[in-house]
């Protein structure tokens, strides 16, 4: 959008008042003073924003400047402004730095397009900004955005205030609610404007082409003559349709090789020349007379600059559904990974290794994998959707470094070999050739009969035959042994317990790993990694274990790993289970698989509680308290990752039974860490390591259970009590320095809270944390609170249990409750 500057007589200066320091004569400039941040708001909306909807709640934004709902039918936008406000005076800078922060935490320009300003006020000033001019900086790589953007004082914070202050200082406009009363009025006039004051239309960008996609999905994908159910069975997708009316100008598509045409007023698919040589093809219409789509795209500037149109096309398994993605495997394998996947390639097959090898990429999608390949003549990639085939013939139209007749269509799950072009087939049938070939592609992920249903399922595969990557490899291996192959997968064929099967009938050698995380690929969730795997299949090896260098989301090596199977191994669950008593239990351990990435289902609950799902229940008594405690704190002592994701705890070996202190660090980390959801309100708390007169309780606790334990005065004999008559340690537990340092910041924390007039005598951590944290309106506790003495107190528990976690990780390690 142009903007049309004010003709200020003497401009007026950012700098001087733009970080709050006010002079008196700038505090007679406050035109809105000793009023509520809610009350400035309805003012300037009302003063300067009157002919608009300054009603409209969008995210967590503070102020925003709509279209009147009534008028919305005929408008190209929204929301033409957000801002953030704030009483008094106010940082100008940092106040940006706080709505860039709230937009991009909540992502709300996923969810509305953004305005063409943002800006800030106080009670004497308003900033704006292009929303143009800083939006690159929701984009940027490995940034948390889960932080408070009210906190001036974090990392992110000083880091966003950093790259955007000269765009600020550059690109501002400031006003004076008072002397540039008029030209701010002016300002507004010219370019906060609709529908009849000629609003320019939206350009479209590589930024927001997927949130107009959401939008057209909504508005237009619905007046398609298209039975959506039935297309998709066929392999055709509304993102095609989609392309089709972005990339055109008068409704006419300019790019020939898409899948989809617009035409106009119908679409053109499936076009083909007929076995008696006569062109054909499909097409469909609009159920409304084009007129939704009509009024969808008088908002937009089509098409996108020239620039952005190879980008847009490469990106079309964006526009994929997600079912049709894990399926079909189009993701795309970002460039960083790509060029230091050919980079290892280079360091293993030799310089010269893109004249020497042939290279086919099986699971090609757009062909994104194959960018930076030097020798198309070498070079062969097929997909299963002709759509991606008429991609990456339309990009080699416009420079990539592929032949035509070396792309195209075959499913190489269920497709024979027969199929595939003459050339390829020679390299595939030839012992000597074969051996040149590198198999070099990033397969499916996806799991489960549904999608996995395909020729090369195979019950040999045991439960490795439900994963598509898995029937990638056992193809390739039974069909094209000999080859070299360069796969994108997770680590599941090297670690997974349940493909050990799979590991004795695919003895390709691993020659090179690297691993990255997971979720620096599109729409890959979850915190694991991805690696990329070299083998040599003409070298027949069963993998046992490998050394693989280690890459952070910035391509930075931040070390190494070993990877080894856990074949016969016996894996943790199996020892606690050895363990099990059901003799008057005071709790329950909550467990589940044996890896990092169910860390979070590990917990002690009341015995009553009920508990639901998958996850094993084993009872907790005085026979196996210690045992259990064991259990938890070796799963919680060590913070799961993604690069441990898959890591296996494992059976101990014996030397942890006679260890008396490491037994007794477990049963106080287990006793004040956060997974001991042990509560009053469901039963008797066994689980008070402390006496009354340690915490000054008004009452008498309705078990003393822990504390005798602890101090070794549990009676002996049928007295009544819990465990009725056996023999009884009868000397105190003998705590390491860091198991004191955390029971004395217990004690401090039971005492503060016993001194609080609505305390109940027999809480536990739980009970006091939720005390103090509360909970919000969806029934969850909150992470923090306001009381100023409680967060010292559980700040200083944390610290200490922090400090004795670091101890107990030393003997997870000794005792090989995890591989070193």
């Amino acid at each position: 959008m142009y903007f049309d500057l004010p003709a200020f007589s003497k401009p007026y200066s950012l700098k001087p008042i733009i970080r709050g320091h006010l002079t008196d004569q700038h505090r007679q400039q406050m035109k809105y003073q000793n009023i509520r941040e809610e009350e400035l708001k309805n003012k300037v909306a009302q003063d300067y924003f009157w002919i608009y909807d300054c009603s409209k709640i969008i995210g967590n934004v503070d102020f925003t400047v709509c279209i009147h709902q009534s008028q919305n039918d005929l408008l190209e936008q929204e929301s033409l402004l957000w801002a953030e406000a704030k009483k008094g005076s106010s940082d100008i800078y940092n106040s940006i730095v706080q709505l860039i922060l709230t937009i991009g935490k909540a992502r709300t320009f996923d969810k509305f397009l953004p305005p063409a300003l943002l800006g800030a006020f106080d009670g004497e000033k308003i900033a704006f900004i292009p929303y143009n001019d800083i939006h690159e900086i929701f984009y940027i790589n490995d940034f948390n955005w889960n932080v408070t953007p009210s906190n001036h004082e974090t990392k992110e914070f000083k880091l966003i205030h950093e790259k955007v202050k000269a765009d600020i200082d550059n690109k501002a406009l400031l006003f004076n609610f008072i002397n540039d009363d008029r030209e701010l009025k002016n300002f507004i006039k010219k370019n906060i404007i609709v529908g009849k004051f000629g609003l320019t239309k939206t350009k479209i960008d590589k930024n927001n082409f997927m949130v107009i996609y959401n939008k057209w999905l909504q508005n237009v994908k619905p007046t398609i003559a298209v039975k959506w159910d039935i297309a998709k069975k066929s392999g055709i997708i509304d993102g095609d349709f989609y392309l089709a009316d972005l990339l055109s100008h008068e409704n006419n598509t300019l790019k020939e090789k898409l899948f989809v045409l617009l035409k106009h007023d119908h679409y053109e698919l499936d076009r083909k020349i007929s076995e008696s040589g006569l062109f054909s093809h499909s097409e469909t219409s609009f159920t409304d007379k084009q007129v939704a789509h009509t009024q969808f795209w008088n908002k937009y500037n089509r098409p996108p600059k020239e620039e952005y149109w190879d980008y847009i096309v490469e990106r079309r398994d964006l526009l994929v559904p997600q079912d049709v993605r894990e399926r079909k495997g189009s993701f795309f394998t970002p460039q960083i990974w790509v060029e230091l996947s050919q980079k290892y390639l280079t360091s293993v097959l030799g310089e010269d290794w893109q004249d020497e090898y042939y290279v086919w990429d099986c699971a090609a999608g757009t062909g994104n994998l194959l960018a930076g390949l030097t020798n198309k003549y070498n070079i062969w990639a097929s997909t299963l959707d002709n759509q991606d085939v008429e991609v990456m013939h339309d990009r080699i139209k416009n420079g990539a470094n592929l032949l035509d007749e070396h792309v195209f269509q075959f499913d190489f799950l269920n497709d024979d070999f027969s199929k595939l072009p003459a050339p390829l087939q020679e390299i595939i049938n030839n012992p000597k050739k074969r051996k040149k070939l590198v198999v070099y592609i990033n397969p499916p992920y996806k799991r489960g009969l549904g999608v996995a249903n395909t020729n090369q399922r195979s019950e040999e595969l045991g439960g490795a035959k439900d994963e598509l990557y898995i029937q990638f490899l056992y193809r390739i291996y039974r069909e094209i042994n000999g080859c070299k192959i360069g796969v994108f997968s997770t680590l599941k064929m090297l670690n997974a317990p349940d493909f050990i099967t799979m590991r004795q009938i695919f003895k390709a050698k691993l020659e090179l790993l690297f691993v990255v995380p997971a979720n620096t690929f599109d729409n890959v969730k979850g915190k694991f990694p991805i690696g990329f795997q070299f083998y040599d299949s003409c070298k027949e090896v069963v993998f046992s274990s490998i050394i693989a260098d280690v890459y952070d989301v910035d391509r930075n090596l931040i070390g190494t790993k070993e990877f080894s199977t856990y074949d016969n191994s016996v894996f943790l669950n199996k020892w606690l289970v050895t363990y099990k008593d059901k003799t008057n239990p005071i709790g329950k351990l909550i467990f589940n698989s044996n890896d990092f990435q169910h860390q979070n289902r590990i917990r002690i609950t009341n015995f009553e509680t009920v508990v639901l799902g998958g996850d094993g229940k084993f009872p907790i008594t005085k026979q196996n308290l210690l045992v259990s405690c064991i259990y938890l704190s070796i799963r919680h002592c060590i913070e799961a990752t993604w690069l441990n994701d898959r890591d296996q705890y494992l059976l101990p070996n014996y030397k942890w039974e006679s260890d008396s202190e490491f037994q007794n660090d477990c049963l106080v980390f287990t006793l004040f860490h956060n997974q001991n959801y042990i509560t009053y309100k469901y039963g008797t708390n066994h689980w008070i390591p402390f006496r009354e007169q340690e915490v000054n309780a008004r009452e008498k606790f309705e078990s003393n259970f822990m504390s005798k334990f602890i101090n070794g005065k549990l009676k002996t004999g049928n007295s009544g009590e819990l465990f009725g008559s056996q023999t009884q340690r009868t000397t105190p537990l003998v705590f390491s320095n860091q198991a004191t340092e955390v029971m004395n910041s217990g004690r401090e924390l039971w005492k503060y809270y016993h001194n609080q007039p609505n305390c109940n005598v027999n809480a536990s951590l739980y009970d006091i944390r939720e005390h103090f944290q509360g909970r919000n309106d969806k029934g969850k506790m909150n992470n923090k609170s306001s009381n100023i003495e409680y967060k010292k107190l559980i700040g200083d528990l944390r610290l200490q249990l922090r400090q004795l976690a670091d101890k107990i990780e030393l003997k997870v390690y000794e005792y090989e409750f995890l591989k070193a």
